[in-house]
């Protein structure tokens, strides 16, 4: 469902693209700071659970009032722990991660805005569209839990192999935009990000290891199952659910004018 939905939205964003005029009115630029968290087996239902810094900047294009494209760099951390947020408290596990998030957005504003403009100042607004991220799970004790297969990746446990630490997500949020002179602009926005991994917390599937024959001198067999109280093949995780990830945050934005726009610039800031 998930790769329907992907392709689907870029058939749409494709088709928004064929329409864009070349003479488009503003480009902006800025940055964003915020705030991020994740939603997973470490952290099934918490919303800002362990909440962590977002920062970033982007590229917008608006093609018309109510139309724009959005670029988006956001560098975000998160982290779960079964102690904090998890549903199984016997599994002790841990992760943290910074996550690369490039995002290719789509905007519809539900008001016509301009920025610059003291009529249309203001508009709640929707997005939608592609991410392409990075992730790298690390351990609370600072170990990089990929490489070291947890779930028995490195040894070929029952077909499995080391997973990618990249992957792709369906971008959708909202937010606010407010006009706040003749070039700056400000944005709230809040935007989740279905991903096609489930592992950004290094938790999918199953135990590999019988626990009582765990070495807990061994850091490779102790962070598979830190209890050591779990047979091979006991449910680890829930591989049909992928992970989620949030980025909320403010933007502030300066406006660089592509083509005068004379019904903007009658109600611009003097």
């Amino acid at each position: 469902m998930s790769k329907i939905i992907l392709k689907a939205s870029m058939v749409f964003i494709f088709i928004l693209l064929l329409s864009v005029n070349v003479k488009s009115q503003t480009m902006e630029v800025g940055g964003m700071i915020g705030a991020s968290y994740y939603l997973g087996e470490l952290n099934p239902a918490l919303p800002y659970n362990q909440t962590q810094l977002a920062y970033g900047g982007l590229v917008r294009y608006n093609l018309n009032p109510r139309w724009s494209f959005k670029f988006n760099y956001y560098r975000a951390k998160v982290q779960g722990s079964d102690n904090t947020g998890g549903s199984v408290k016997d599994r002790n596990l841990d992760f943290k991660s910074d996550i690369n998030d490039f995002s290719l957005l789509a905007e519809f504003n539900f008001w016509e805005y301009y920025t610059g403009s003291k009529k249309n100042y203001f508009a709640p607004f929707l997005y939608a569209g592609l991410t392409y991220f990075t992730f790298k799970p690390v351990s609370f004790s600072g170990v990089e839990l990929q490489s070291i297969g947890t779930e028995g990746q490195n040894v070929g446990f029952n077909g499995r192999s080391p997973y990618n630490q990249f992957s792709f997500a369906l971008a959708f949020g909202f937010g606010i935009k407010y006009s706040l002179s003749k070039r700056l602009a400000l944005t709230f926005e809040w935007g989740m990000r279905k991903t096609l991994t489930d592992y950004i917390d290094d938790i999918s599937t199953t135990y590999y290891l019988e626990g009582q024959n765990i070495n807990p001198d061994i850091t490779d067999e102790i962070l598979s199952d830190p209890t050591m109280s779990h047979d091979a093949f006991m449910q680890r995780g829930d591989e049909k659910i992928n992970d989620w990830y949030n980025i909320t945050g403010i933007t502030v934005t300066y406006k660089f004018d592509l083509k005068s726009n004379k019904r903007c610039n009658s109600t611009s800031w003097k």
